[in-house]
């Protein structure tokens, strides 16, 4: 919220004019702060901490009014919460008035009122000490109190009712049947958040029958100051749902491809925030991650240790960059390669959320809490990631869908999967006996999602998860999973456009 601009004491002067009328122009009237939801985004580090907007010009002689400040407009993700800070909330920023208090603690009476005066007044050169004694100027002194009063009551009525925005959708401005022809486009602004001040008044305003020329003029008022809190939920096609160092990371970096840059670690609580991947597919099934060349996904630090090793070897010297072809293809042959070369098989897309890991009465905010139940509400489904590994990875599930329900009732029937991660730790070295207790474990955990995982939804039906053995680390077995994903995103996509239709007809639009 940019301050207004000042307003101009000044006087006309013209050949054979010498004193001409006051003609100091007003103060352009300060930018208001907008916020829009933006697609392109998917974080909030872009957005600053403290957002001042766009100052109104001040005014100027012979009736020049100073120019509108632009308007302020603040880019967030689809997803993001905006909510204003009750004024007794410690994380507040003061608004013009109490800051402007703050600043006057510890003044005499007299040099609060000279600071007060300094704040809201101009005075033409040598001028101020006469001004102050006029009766004309204690009239509009009192006036403009009379207004601030006003202001400040109507913000008191105003902070009642907070704003609180959920920012789910992008806005989209369709051009009038009845615009001209060849007329611009208007763009988006999106919410208006904070309001700019008013410009201040040249003192043309101020001339009466008792003071034709009044050497004083107004200053601009302060914009508002208003604090937000921002919260990302992200809205994600699928979202996964583990313990710690369950495997989420590795696997959502082995269906990117590596594209998705997430730390990991043998350690718990390694994803601290959400990280969102993009699975792109084709027609056959073959998704982009598959065809990536690096099948094997180890811990971060390893992984960096041996890239730095290669370097100080020199073996990456030659090496083809991601889009790069070691061999020039046929003109009517297409090759299955990352990056630009997959665009033209895409057959379909969809996001994965890597949220950080769930642990018991995580909904009574335990460990990250509701830090990391918020962010998975607005995904399309739910997809539960355990360690087959583990003891009993059917513990781990029936911890995680009663944490999802405690949090908000309902949630779970998003679920629509069990990845039994980290498969490989069981029997790999070919040994049959160990073999036959790996079969015996997962059959042990399809029989308990069989029994004790059935899904019921609001409308009656009900459905068990599918159980898909996998081993991220090696990228075996996601095929499947890129499969199941995307028929479940489908679903969820056909579903919400069903009952929008029909929201739409029940209204007679």
């Amino acid at each position: 919220m940019g301050n207004g601009g000042n307003g101009c004491a000044a006087f006309h002067r013209e050949k054979y004019k010498p004193f001409g009328p006051p003609s100091g122009g007003d103060g352009g009237r300060g930018g208001d702060v907008y916020i829009l939801p933006t697609s392109g985004l998917t974080t909030l580090s872009s957005v600053p901490n403290r957002v001042i907007g766009q100052s109104g010009g001040h005014g100027q002689g012979t009736w020049q009014n100073g120019k509108n400040g632009e308007p302020t407009i603040i880019k967030v993700p689809l997803g993001t919460v905006v909510r204003e800070l009750p004024r007794d909330d410690p994380r507040r920023s003061k608004d013009e008035w109490e800051a402007e208090e703050e600043s006057t603690a510890g003044l005499t009476p007299l040099e609060k009122r000279d600071k007060m005066r300094e704040n809201r007044w101009l005075h033409y050169p040598r001028s101020g000490e006469t001004n102050v004694q006029r009766d004309s100027f204690k009239e509009a002194e009192a006036s403009l109190y009379k207004q601030e009063r006003e202001r400040r009551i109507a913000r008191r009525k105003k902070d009642l009712t907070p704003i609180h925005l959920d920012l789910d959708k992008e806005e989209v401005l369709e051009r009038s049947v009845d615009a001209p022809l060849g007329s611009k486009q208007p763009e988006p602004t999106g919410f208006l958040i904070a309001l700019g001040g008013s410009g201040g008044l040249g003192n043309p305003h101020f001339a009466s029958a008792v003071n034709r020329s009044p050497k004083f003029a107004s200053r601009g008022q302060k914009g508002e100051r208003i604090t937000f809190s921002l919260e990302l939920k992200l809205i994600a096609d699928i979202g996964l749902v583990g313990m710690p160092n369950a495997g989420k990371s590795t696997l959502l970096r082995a269906l990117t491809g590596g594209r998705a840059k997430t730390e990991v670690a043998g350690y718990a609580f390694t994803t601290l925030n959400p990280v969102v991947g993009v699975v792109r597919v084709a027609e056959d099934g073959t998704f982009e991650g598959g065809i990536s060349g690096n099948h094997i996904y180890d811990e971060t630090q390893v992984e960096e240790e041996q890239q730095r090793e290669r370097m100080e070897k020199g073996e990456l010297a030659n090496v083809l960059t991601r889009n790069q072809s070691p061999v020039e293809a046929q003109e009517d042959e297409i090759t299955l390669r990352p990056g630009h070369r997959f665009d033209i098989v895409e057959d379909f897309r969809f996001t994965i959320a890597d949220n950080p890991g769930l642990i018991s009465r995580a909904a009574e905010n335990v460990g990250l809490g509701h830090s990391f139940l918020r962010s998975i509400e607005r995904s399309l489904a739910l997809v539960y990631v355990v360690d087959l590994s583990g003891p009993a990875p059917w513990d781990e599930l029936r911890v995680l869908r009663d944490e999802l329900e405690q949090y908000q009732p309902g949630m779970s029937t998003k679920a629509r999967m069990v990845i039994a991660n980290k498969a490989d730790l069981l029997a790999g070295d070919g040994d049959p006996a160990a073999v036959e207790d790996a079969k015996r474990k997962l059959s042990m955990l399809q029989r308990f999602v069989n029994a004790q995982m059935i899904v019921h939804e609001g409308s009656g039906d009900a459905f068990t998860l599918d159980v898909v053995p996998t081993s991220a680390k090696f990228s075996q077995n996601l095929v499947k999973v890129v499969g199941l994903m995307r028929s479940y995103v489908e679903e969820a996509k056909e579903h919400r456009m069903l009952s929008y239709l029909s929201h739409k007809l029940l209204l007679g639009e």
